[in-house]
This record gives structure tokens, sequence and C-alpha cells, in this order.
């Protein structure tokens, strides 16, 4: 029995209906992916991930006494979705620490200027790169080590007026601070991140999560994340 065009034409519609239906049920709707995760199936570690609508991520990750954290953008694509860790093209602003916030107790070493760099009563920040500039116009840089000191040597003659940053590798201007007359005097300054944050590494340089049913896995059978399941929680799904 013949069938007509128009009947055809319906079941080659209702064909490609299914076969979109399916399709679009295989891949996750990225509408349908940010939100507040939550590590389960790892004993002993916490983690969390907060895929954002704007496209970015804060992670974290806790375990015995170490925590770790990243943050940067998020992209899907299929069913995988990569984190990739970054600064969003933002750049550390800095300050020079109030007399009130020093805990220096005496000048550095003659021929020697010392700039400390890191966030008050908080800790260190390694890998600012410093310009030191003299009221001669001599400059010379050094690189926050561990313990937040960049240190270069100077002679005697000269006075410290003021001090650039920015972190090490970065094509950024550097950010120029006024030397204190006393912070000069003594050879010795230091200088606040305005935002904590900066003194924490990135954890990862890019991670990819798979979507599962329930959430999302690591996508990398040697890391240990990947034993367990990143889900929203259930009131939220």
């Amino acid at each position: 029995m013949k069938k007509s065009l128009s009947g055809l034409l319906a079941c080659a519609a209702l064909a490609w209906s299914v076969s979109a239906g399916v399709a679009s049920a295989a891949e996750p709707a990225p509408a349908a992916l940010p939100g507040h995760y939550y590590l389960q199936g790892v004993m002993e570690a916490g983690s969390e991930l907060l895929l954002k609508k704007d496209g970015t991520f804060e992670w974290m990750l806790s375990y015995g006494n170490t925590d770790e954290q990243a943050s940067g953008e998020w992209r899907v694509s299929g069913d995988l979705v990569t984190l990739e860790a970054g600064n969003g093209g933002k750049e550390p602003q800095f300050r020079v620490f109030e007399e009130s916030e020093m805990r220096i107790q005496k000048p550095a070493e003659a021929g020697v200027w010392v700039a400390i760099v890191g966030y008050p009563q908080v800790g260190p920040m390694p890998g600012v790169e410093v310009k030191f500039e003299a009221q001669s116009g001599k400059t010379a840089t050094a690189v926050s080590v561990a313990n937040g000191d960049a240190i270069v040597r100077m002679p005697a003659s000269e006075r410290w007026v003021r001090a650039g940053l920015r972190r090490q590798g970065s094509k950024a201007d550097y950010q120029w601070l006024a030397v204190p007359p006393a912070r000069a005097q003594e050879r010795i300054a230091a200088f606040a991140v305005t935002d904590a944050k900066w003194l924490r590494g990135q954890a990862f340089q890019k991670l990819a999560l798979r979507v599962v049913k329930g959430g999302l896995k690591v996508d990398d059978a040697d890391n240990g994340l990947a034993r367990g399941l990143y889900a929203k929680p259930a009131s939220k799904q």
C-alpha cells in the first residue's frame, strides 16, 4: 500500500523529534549546571564546588591539616565540564602597611633594602616582583620569597623613595607606592595585598568533570577525587 506524501513527512518529523529528544537528553543543559556541589564518597576529605552563572567557579578541598583552593572559569562541552583556574585577568592590589600594623623591631642592615609583602596578621605573599627606586632614579628588582621578603642591595648613599609591585611573570604595569620617610630611613617597608585570597595558590590549572547521574565526577581515574561524586544538596536539585 502506498503512503501519502503527507504521511511520509509526518513519519520523518516524528523520527527527527525522537532522535533530537534522545540527543538532548544525552547532553546536559548548561543552564542546569550552575549551583553548589559537595563531594560525596571520599573518606576523610571534604570538598565543595560552586559553579556560578557568570561562568566562574570556586573550589575547595580539605583533608587532614591541608586546605586547597582554586578559582577561575568553567565551560561545558557535551557532557564534560572543564574548570580552568586563573585570575580572570585581574591583578592584586597593594597598599603600604600602617605603622600600627608593623611588627618590625629593627632597621635593615646598611646597604640592604627590604620589602615585606603579605596580608596583616594573616601571612606573607610570595611571588611578588618588587621594583625598588631610589631618589637618584637608580632601581633594583627582587621577588618576594616564602616569608614575603624581597631584598636588594643598594649603596648607603641612596635613599629609597618608592616601590613598584606586581605578580611575578605578570605583564601588567607596576603598582607604584611611595615609601614613608620613616621606612625609607630604616631601609625596610611592608606592603599589604588588599585581598587575602592572593595568599593562596591554585590547587590545579585544569580539572575535567563528567556529567553523570546525580552530579559530576572527576574525569581522571588517577585522581583520588574520581572515587567520589560532586552532588547538589537534594533539596536544591
